[in-house]
């Protein structure tokens, strides 16, 4: 499909980070600091605050990668949440790699305000195509961004290339289950721009080609629903609010597009967990 190539992809997932209404969801709904699918311990947890405690488990996950010295690649960074914990935590140095302008200016400005500038170089680019040379970072890490790659093959393999021989490679990613038909999700994948999703056969299929001998995937995905419900309750309940920070036509997509993803959450169609690899 058009939509997986990768100039194709790149350029839809620019067009989709750089509109203001993406910009005003993310705001409004999302916290506008981790926007990336939670972990939650009950059904009605703020979703900022499940978004966080996902960035918090993957970091515990890496820890042994991440210090003062040490050096991490955020692919698909956003407004730099991860990089900020990443950085304020561990004092490691952190390169935030995104496509979005919009989202890196802001990124940018919200580092020098935490006083955090000087650990995390914000950077735009494609991670199809990593400007960085080999061997140069401890830590590959990435959340729900893969999934806007039209060639996710070469995405890994570049993030396998900029890796350290004894570095990590952690990451999440918004997964079709291996049996679920493609079709069926394609209505769902075309909120985030995309033609279809990868699985968790394709991940481990791939990290073995690139020479990761343990791979280690913990299937959260049982949190995919509650994620989804929760979206559709606060853009329910922030409704008024978001008539001011997205367009009607917008807001028409979320009210068709949220069920959707409910439905194929509740149907087994999705998956979700993090994934670490090491050589």
């Amino acid at each position: 499909m058009p939509a997986d190539t990768p100039a194709s992809a790149t350029e839809a997932a620019r067009r989709y980070y750089e509109t203001g209404d993406v910009d005003g969801f993310y705001a409004v709904v999302w916290g506008g600091e981790n926007i990336h699918t939670g972990i939650y311990t009950h059904d009605h947890e703020s979703i900022a605050t499940a978004s966080r405690r996902t960035v918090e488990r993957l970091a515990d996950k890496s820890a042994t990668h991440l210090g003062p010295k040490r050096t991490v690649l955020d692919l698909g960074s956003g407004y730099g949440g991860a990089a900020r914990y990443l950085a304020g935590r561990f004092g490691c140095q952190v390169v935030a790699l995104n496509i979005s302008e919009t989202q890196n200016r802001r990124h940018h400005e919200t580092n020098l305000e935490c006083g955090l500038a000087d650990l995390i170089t914000v950077t735009t680019g494609s991670f199809q195509d990593v400007p960085y040379p080999d061997s140069s970072f401890d830590l590959v890490w990435s959340q729900e961004a893969l999934c806007h790659s039209g060639d996710r093959p070469q995405a890994l393999a570049e993030a396998a290339r900029v890796l350290k021989p004894d570095g990590q490679l952690i990451f999440t990613d918004l997964m079709a289950a291996d049996d679920a038909p493609a079709e069926a999700l394609r209505p769902v994948a075309a909120r985030l721009g995309i033609g279809s999703f990868a699985t968790p056969g394709f991940y481990h299929a791939q990290a073995a080609r690139l020479g990761f001998n343990h791979v280690h995937f913990e299937d959260l995905s049982a949190h995919l629903l509650t994620h989804y419900l929760r979206l559709a309750e606060e853009t329910a309940r922030q409704a008024e609010e978001l008539t001011e920070a997205v367009s009607p036509a917008y807001l028409d997509k979320l009210h068709d597009n949220l069920p959707r993803w409910i439905e194929a959450c509740r149907n087994g169609r999705l998956r979700w967990g993090i994934y670490s690899c090491h050589r």
